[in-house]
């Protein structure tokens, strides 16, 4: 349950919902597997799984919702096999070339006739709402599937004012300046992993892993005029992650003074579990998303 990614947006407007008038709310959306002839289908889930009907889980304040997605699988591959042995076959009994238009309406009657035999597959995304810091927190690592879960919040609740992070410096400014000087603030220490990319369009892009980044052949590339578009840090000694361009957290570490506040509580039950790592996951990303805010000149709310 731990998040992995965090795609993090700004309630623009005070979150007022009770977790039972928000459960109501996505009731009307509840997850649904595909129909015979449906490519996918989106709905929300309990997030605790198969042990809990609930679709909405609260702890300290905190709301935790989870988005199912299933869809059917029908590898392009086979498809466009298909497709030309259709499209050959039926221009042999024509005798002429079909049109552009003609070849899609066989496609999309190819796709129809093979849904229903295709498998599915099915994934989750899980999100928190913090009503009293005023973020909607999303584990995804990209930011399609963060907007997919926004999106179906607005549709079950008729509206939500939520905005990606901007602050007043830009990430890649700041970050680039933390490597050129080597340098960073005293609560983050930068690890041994970055992504640099030259400014201009199509510009050059190094990638380093398991590098010391303070050495000059790092230097030499900023000095030619790169900048830090992804970079490995971890801060105060409590999480581990890749921050990037966009203020996206990527590959997130919970790190050990959290895990061992965690194995010092004991529980009975997967739910208890679920509960004591959602509790103490999501009081500790109030405590840092104000900070990660600050390390880039604080919160642009122009």
């Amino acid at each position: 349950m731990w998040f992995k990614n965090l795609s993090i947006f700004r309630l623009t407007e005070e979150f007022t919902l009770a977790p039972a008038e928000l459960e109501q709310k996505l009731a009307q959306m509840a997850f649904r597997p595909c129909g015979s002839h449906e490519e996918f289908t989106f709905g929300w889930t309990s997030p605790l799984g198969k042990s809990s009907e609930q679709l909405v889980h609260s702890a300290n304040g905190f709301l935790m919702v989870c988005l199912k997605k299933e869809e059917r699988v029908l590898p392009a591959s086979v498809v466009n096999e298909m497709l030309q042995e259709k499209i050959a076959e039926t221009e042999e009994q024509q005798g002429r070339k079909l049109a552009k238009k003609e070849r899609t309406a066989l496609k999309d009657e190819l796709i129809f006739e093979l849904l229903p035999r295709a498998f599915t597959f099915s994934n989750k995304t899980y999100a928190y709402i913090d009503p009293k810091g005023g973020f909607l927190v999303v584990d995804a690592a990209s930011a399609k599937k963060a907007e997919d879960l926004l999106s179906c919040l607005r549709k079950c609740l008729g509206s939500l004012a939520a905005v990606p992070l901007n602050t007043i410096e830009k990430p890649v400014k700041v970050m680039t300046e933390w490597l050129v000087n080597n340098q960073a603030p005293d609560d983050i220490i930068i690890e041994d992993e970055c992504e640099l990319r030259a400014p201009e369009e199509e510009g050059g892009i190094v990638r380093c892993k398991r590098h010391d980044l303070s050495l000059p052949e790092i230097k030499n590339h900023l000095d030619t005029g790169k900048e830090v578009i992804k970079l490995a840090v971890s801060w105060a000694d409590r999480l581990a992650f890749i921050i990037d361009e966009n203020l996206a957290v990527k590959r997130l570490k919970f790190l050990d003074l959290i895990q061992d506040q965690v194995a010092d509580i004991d529980t009975n039950s997967e739910a208890e579990q679920f509960d004591v790592d959602f509790s103490i996951m999501s009081l500790e990303l109030a405590n840092f998303l104000p900070r990660l805010l600050e390390l880039f000149g604080g919160e642009n709310k122009a």
